[in-house]
């Protein structure tokens, strides 16, 4: 398949073993419950050049007896401790969304439920976490309190267990998206999407994420003073990506090129990924060509 074939909202990228693994959200069975669970999943493509991409390959199928019957997002698959895990937002009516961990022995799964549980708070409505390891080797899931609740659009940190099993913190409030200067003055929906964590080639810790902008989805970035995941987190003034895309995630090719992958547009079932080139300026990310 080639990467205009491909329907897919969120993607992730794994670099290993000198091949791509994609995984995303299914653009059909991205938004509404499913009376058939065994439609709900993730899949991988994987390629050797970003363009020519295999069939799905389905990693994680609904096993019957999961709570979820809808919105399986945003898979992102980490190494760490020597496996794959993959961190995703699952949700089910009368609960709320929540990200919870599946583990695998490859990157092509199967993957397996790891935590019984969603580890974001219960009591919210959360989404999209990412896995951050700080310098000291210390776990954290950086996630979103999603807009619907307090209206504010925020994203918050919770340290983990260095088994991944369980959040040994409390939350902690890293941003506001409603602090931003470059919202719509008519905006209503302070959302925040798809954090993603990096550290530019000067050390400074930068979080990638997404909101909304008027009616086009948009990428973001938001820089640590501390340099640490506490913070404080001020919002750059410019829009790292402005054209009705987001959701985006940073890996290195194969050439040891900075890439950053997102879809577009934001639309249902019409969704892409893309990869454009990205300059590392020590201080920011700037986006350089299309590839």
């Amino acid at each position: 398949m080639k990467k205009d074939e491909i329907f897919l909202r969120d993607p992730y990228v794994l670099v290993h073993e000198n091949k791509y693994y994609m995984y995303g959200t299914r653009s059909e069975t991205a938004w509404n419950k499913q009376e058939d669970v065994s439609k709900l999943g993730f899949d991988v493509y994987i390629s050797d050049d970003l363009e020519n991409w295999s069939e799905p390959i389905e990693v994680f199928r609904h096993p019957g007896d999961f709570w979820s019957n809808m919105n399986f997002w945003a898979p992102e698959v980490h190494v760490y401790q020597d496996k794959f895990y993959l961190f995703a937002t699952f949700n089910a009516e009368g609960k709320n969304k929540g990200t919870q961990i599946l583990v695998a022995d490859h990157p092509e799964g199967p993957f397996r439920i790891h935590t019984e549980e969603p580890l974001t708070p219960r009591e919210w409505p959360c989404l999209d976490g990412t896995l951050y390891v700080d310098e000291a080797g210390t776990p954290y899931m950086i996630f979103c309190h999603e807009w619907i609740d307090g209206g504010k659009g925020t994203i918050c940190s919770i340290e983990l267990s260095s088994d991944l099993k369980e959040a040994v913190s409390e939350p902690n409030v890293l941003l506001h998206a409603i602090d931003v200067k470059w919202h719509h003055p008519d905006t209503e929906r302070f959302v925040t999407d798809g954090p993603f964590m990096y550290t530019t080639t000067s050390g400074k810790l930068l979080m990638m994420w997404s909101s909304l902008r008027g009616d086009q989805y948009v990428q973001a970035i938001a820089e640590s003073e501390s340099g640490t995941i506490e913070g404080p987190w001020i919002h750059q003034e410019d829009l790292f990506y402005h054209a009705d895309g987001g959701h985006g995630m940073l890996f290195k090719d194969k050439e040891n090129r900075l890439v950053y992958t997102y879809h577009s547009p934001n639309s249902k079932y019409s969704e892409h990924p893309h990869f454009y080139e990205v300059q590392d300026t020590g201080d920011t990310l700037l986006l350089k060509e299309e590839m």
